[in-house]
């Protein structure tokens, strides 16, 4: 009898460059979980199909970075907030941008369409909310209560409430018929990333940077359960779709919990890093997670995750059931949402008679036409996910087939990781709501290079305290003025580096790289060091020998920094090397001498030998880093396997 196939729970299914700089958001299309959005610092908004390697839509039209991206649940339009405050709208099936919103003083840093009308929410580092009518291109209202940036916006299921989350540490809910703030809960002692609304009953999740995941109770307004400990801020959480339990999206795993009372029901290990966002279709859970301008996607099958009390069948088991979990206590029964279909009673809806009348003829929305556009860069894709929604068609759409999973690489691997933990089994202790405080945690090993909050500091130290929680908006003058109380010390640390990268750019000019790297090696300054490797990596040709005896024992300390971006960067520079003079280092150093006196041979030779010497030296600390897991571990163990040839 043939042995059966088994398959993976979780693997990755593509990396895409998605952008020629940095990627700096992205989100996954809720709808059908096959559609992704990207934004990036090279002003763009790039659409992609999951699982396919060609960008289908490029949108162009922002003058600075985009900062965040959103897609309305039929995915329909697309709204992207920039670094300059301004807000851009396209639709999709039309191929052509819809309406330019501006009004915010600072970057856009969340976004959410209203489920039902056409409407859109914006949080931004300017502190404020603002509810737009996309219709008539105008700020409905404005909601503040905030005192830092709002990280996310959420509408609820029935398109009544807004709840937002803040770097103040607080998550608030605002009444849109009613124009004002429900409710404030309080409790999380980090900055709140995330918050997402139960699909079903009146319960708000939230994720914040203090590692913790709260469930609010929307009707009696209080909190229902506190879960702790996880492996890094919570960044990403999402309801099941039918609100049986939250997933998480942590550090190299995704974690299924519940609620009543908290609990963990089980944990996949996922290597992706920091997932930026995630969406459920075909019973597959879609993560995507970005580094620099590449874009990852992943898939966890869902048919072999635990996600209530009683632990999931795996299709390689026989037909003996596994442990069950002790039954839960019964949960209180909640209102559950309606979903009519209306809007804010402020804005009303104005009748659309066609097409054309989608735009109003102003002469600043021509020039937003002509300045904005929608380029269509894979027809065939692009007809098949757009068109298909503006023709009458007699056939159902066709559905979209879940992603195959690979075979694992043994079977008693799978079977085992397939045991339920007997963790899971345990509930989570229940935290005393009230009287806990947290405990102080230790800095990260590794320090990321995108983060939210500065590590060690605490930007509250430095700004003054707010006596008046509805003071007036202060002027640019004052507020410049009350930043730089205090930062002597930080301006003389900036402008010593700007100096050193003063002396570095002068030797630059001159042509000799080599001098350069001297004297950036010798202003004893890593950071220094860091900005000019990073543009010599752009150049592979700049490489020579004598460069690398300079460099190697510089990228020795970078790959021991606490730093990421200094880690990536020395990671880069040794591929580099090894993929460049490795092997010229070898065939010289096993040559036999030569015949006579050959000064330059011998010069070559004394680099050879001082390079080897120096990468035998980090090949000991790129081997201890080679078990690390996530893009670090990846990255050393490449390393490890290039440098194979000195042992």
């Amino acid at each position: 009898m043939a042995t059966p196939v088994v398959t993976k729970t979780a693997w990755k299914l593509q990396e895409i460059v998605a952008h020629a700089s940095n990627v700096s958001s992205l989100v996954l299309g809720k709808g059908s979980g096959r559609l992704l959005a990207t934004g990036g610092d090279d002003c763009r908004v790039n659409l992609w199909s999951i699982n396919k390697p060609n960008c289908i839509m490029s949108l162009t039209g922002h003058t600075s970075p985009v900062e965040s991206v959103r897609l309305n649940a039929p995915e329909e339009l697309i709204v992207a907030g920039s670094q300059s405050g301004s807000i851009r709208v396209w639709d999709l099936e039309a191929a052509k941008i819809l309406r330019t919103l501006v009004g915010h003083k600072a970057s856009i840093c969340s976004l959410d369409f209203h489920p039902y009308g056409e409407f859109v929410a914006s949080g931004s580092q300017d502190t404020n909310i603002k509810l737009w009518d996309i219709r008539r291109k105008g700020c409905v209202f404005r909601y503040r209560g905030h005192s830092e940036a709002v990280r996310c916006l959420r509408f609820s299921p029935d398109g009544k409430w807004l709840a937002s989350a803040a770097d103040d540490h607080s998550v608030k809910l605002w009444d849109l018929t009613a124009g004002k703030m429900m409710s404030e809960f309080p409790g999380h002692t980090g900055p709140v990333n995330v918050v997402e609304f139960h699909p079903n009953e009146y319960l708000l999740a939230s994720g914040s940077s203090d590692r913790t995941i709260r469930f609010w109770d929307l009707e009696k307004f209080q909190v229902v359960s506190c879960i702790e400990g996880e492996p890094g801020p919570v960044r990403s959480i999402l309801f099941n779709p039918d609100g049986c339990c939250l997933y998480s999206g942590c550090q190299d795993s995704l974690r299924v919990y519940g609620w009543e009372p908290e609990r963990c029901f089980d944990m996949v290990l996922v290597s992706w890093g920091k997932v930026a966002d995630l969406a459920i279709c075909n019973n597959q859970l879609i993560g995507v997670a970005f580094s620099q301008s590449n874009v990852s996607s992943y898939v966890v099958d869902l048919t072999r995750v635990t996600r209530t009390g009683t632990v999931a069948q795996d299709p390689v088991q026989d037909s003996r059931l596994l442990a069950q979990q002790p039954p839960l206590p019964t949960a209180p029964l909640r209102r559950i949402y309606e979903r009519p279909s209306t809007t804010c009673s402020k804005p009303q809806r104005v009748k659309q008679n066609s097409e054309s009348e989608r735009r109003s003829p102003s002469s600043e929305d021509d020039r937003d036409e002509r300045e904005s556009r929608a380029e269509i860069q894979n027809a065939e894709d692009y007809n098949e996910i757009f068109q298909p929604k503006n023709s009458i068609s007699r056939t159902p759409p066709r559905r979209s087939e879940p992603f195959p999973a690979p075979p694992e690489d043994d079977v008693a691997t799978a079977k085992e990781a397939a045991k339920p933990s007997p963790a899971t089994d345990t509930p989570l202790p229940v935290p005393n709501v009230v009287t806990s405080t947290p405990a102080p945690k230790a800095e990260p090993a590794i320090i990321p290079a995108t983060r939210n909050e500065p590590i060690g500091l605490k930007a509250s130290d430095f700004l003054p305290a707010v006596k008046i929680p509805q003071q007036t908006e202060l002027v640019d003058e004052d507020a410049m003025s009350q930043i730089r109380k205090g930062h002597d010390t930080m301006c003389v640390v900036l402008t010593s580096r700007h100096k050193n990268l003063d002396t570095v750019r002068a030797v630059w000019t001159t042509g000799d790289i080599k001098t350069s790297v001297d004297s950036a090696v010798a202003i004893n300054d890593l950071s220094v060091v860091v900005d000019l490797l990073n543009i010599v990596n752009q150049k592979a040709s700049l490489w020579k020998l004598d460069l690398c005896t300079t460099v190697l024992p510089q990228i020795e300390k970078l790959l021991q920094s606490k730093y990421e971006s200094y880690v990536q960067t020395g990671c880069t520079s040794l591929k580099l090397i090894l993929q460049r003079f490795l092997p010229l280092i070898t065939d010289i150093l096993a040559a036999p001498p030569p015949v006579g006196v050959d000064i330059s041979r011998e010069e070559r030779l004394l680099k050879c030998r001082l390079c080897y010497k120096q990468l035998k030296s980090i090949s000991g600390l790129v081997r201890s880093k080679s078990g690390l897991s996530g893009r670090h571990g990846s990255a050393f163990r490449e390393l490890h396997l290039l440098m194979a040839s000195l042992d």
